[in-house]
């Protein structure tokens, strides 16, 4: 299978192409373009040259073809799925799931689309105001770059795509270097579902020489990126007065409070921490137990995740599958040993099989391990006891990140005591860290990031306010 560029509505054959290989494995999937200078140039020029029409575009037409899309992604549901199993070695029952997320982001999209709306000012309130009416819009600020990683091929380009198609905007697309294969696949829905040409533009290739070009060209009025917090980081110095929406790196911690019923919560916990082998931004990588209940929950947490299925991601009963790269493989691995010379036990897992690292537990881990304080993104976590709940909430703020954090309490006081001092941009109580539904504000503090997503919020920071006074005198 050979994919070619996306621009200005056509496909169009690159200058260079590279292999795209399973993470699982080895195997060629497909051959994908890596785009050139004069190629990027061209997708963001057939972009300016869309804003005209999307923005003139009423917002039900934009709402049409966003609700067509996700008609067309529920029908090929199955289909997508496969794709991202096959570049991402998502587990399929996973990709499934991501699938069903992503129609509902683009059902959100449109229906968002219709509720973009400003508000009138009492102008008559500031002396000199009278026989003044003030009201405000939302304006669609042009073209804005879409970065996006690996681990949500399809979804996480729903969250920055369908925003800005429903706001009015063009955009250039610039997938993970692994995971080409599910934009593109939404390119030729959006396309079948009457998106006029340059609206969206997709190019692969290098992240680095793609992300430079299009976050320094004075033609790109908003970049929205996820992705490391170095590379974050290096494109807020680069942006200049550009808009700029950063999802970052976390290491998502739950607290469990010492009266909770463990029985209720252990299997949620293994899925926070083990989906898609951790490789999630609010995956479940520390989880601090309040009191006595420390050995009870790390027994009954280690039971329930030894019997997670490993194997090939195209196995509906897999749960576990390869590492996107060999080398987190071995980061993973530099990461248990370091954390074992500090003290740690290996109560689980540990060790890997190719590229597959089996499901691990360390207890009692230094916070000063790289396990501990920074992001593992992979099927790993760590098991600590607190003496109070105050305690475990110094050990979840004691990080450089700060995206979601959880408590799981059956005091309405402590919670929201939690709530308050937790140092994060959402808090769960009563669940995981690693719960998310597409509509909600999603976006960190600290080197997690800065801005919003969840469709309405990543709308309103993609669109400008502008102000209108009449002046009835």
């Amino acid at each position: 299978m050979k994919k070619h560029l996306y621009i200005d509505g056509q496909w169009i054959e690159a200058e260079t192409y590279v292999t795209l290989f399973s993470p699982y494995d080895g195997r060629a999937i497909a051959e994908v373009p890596s785009a050139n200078e004069r190629e990027v140039d061209a997708a963001i020029s057939a972009a300016e040259r869309a804003k005209p029409a999307m923005r003139q575009m009423p917002a039900h037409r934009r709402a049409a073809i966003l609700e067509k899309l996700a008609a067309l992604l529920q029908e090929r549901r199955e289909e997508a799925a496969l794709i991202i199993a096959r570049e991402a070695a998502k587990p399929l029952k996973t990709a499934l799931a991501e699938v069903d997320r992503t129609v509902q982001t683009y059902k959100f999209a449109a229906e968002e689309a219709k509720r973009i709306q400003g508000e009138t000012i009492p102008l008559d309130a500031a002396p000199g105001g009278e026989n003044r009416i003030g009201y405000t819009i939302r304006e669609p600020l042009g073209v804005v770059a879409a970065i996006t990683p690996f681990n949500f091929p399809m979804n996480l380009v729903a969250h920055k795509v369908g925003p800005a198609i429903a706001s009015g905007n063009t955009v250039v697309l610039k997938p993970a270097n692994q995971t080409p294969l599910s934009a593109y696949f939404i390119g030729e829905l959006l396309e079948e579902a009457g998106l006029p040409a340059g609206a969206l533009n997709i190019v692969s290739g290098s992240g680095r020489a793609i992300g430079d070009l299009l976050v320094t060209d004075p033609r790109i009025a908003k970049i929205t990126f996820t992705g490391s917090p170095e590379v974050g980081v290096s494109i807020r110095a680069k942006a200049g007065l550009k808009r700029v929406t950063l999802e970052l790196g976390s290491n998502s911690a739950l607290i469990v409070d010492d009266h909770v019923n463990l029985d209720s919560i252990i299997a949620r916990c293994v899925t926070g921490a083990y989906s898609y082998q951790g490789q999630v931004c609010i995956s479940l990588q520390r989880i601090y137990v309040v009191g006595n209940k420390f050995e009870e929950f790390a027994a009954k947490f280690i039971a329930v995740a030894g019997q997670l299925k490993l194997g090939d991601p195209l196995d509906p009963a897999t749960d576990v599958s390869a590492l996107i790269t060999k080398k987190d493989v071995e980061r993973s691995l530099e990461w248990i040993e370091e954390a074992k010379e500090h003290g740690a036990e290996v109560a689980l897992g540990g060790f890997a099989e190719g590229g597959m690292l089996h499901p691990t537990v360390l207890l009692n881990v230094s916070p000063h391990a790289s396990v501990s304080c920074k992001e593992a993104f992979a099927p790993i976590v760590l098991i600590n006891k607190a003496e109070s709940v105050e305690e475990a909430v110094e050990f979840v703020n004691d990080s450089d990140f700060g995206l979601q954090a959880g408590i799981y309490t059956n005091d309405i006081h402590t919670a929201l005591n939690a709530a308050e001092r937790l140092q994060v941009g959402g808090v769960m109580v009563n669940d995981i860290p690693t719960f998310r539904v597409d509509q909600m504000p999603y976006g960190g503090v600290k080197n997690s990031g800065m801005g919003r997503e969840g469709v309405k919020y990543a709308i309103e920071e993609m669109t400008e306010l502008k102000l209108i006074v009449i002046n009835r005198n």
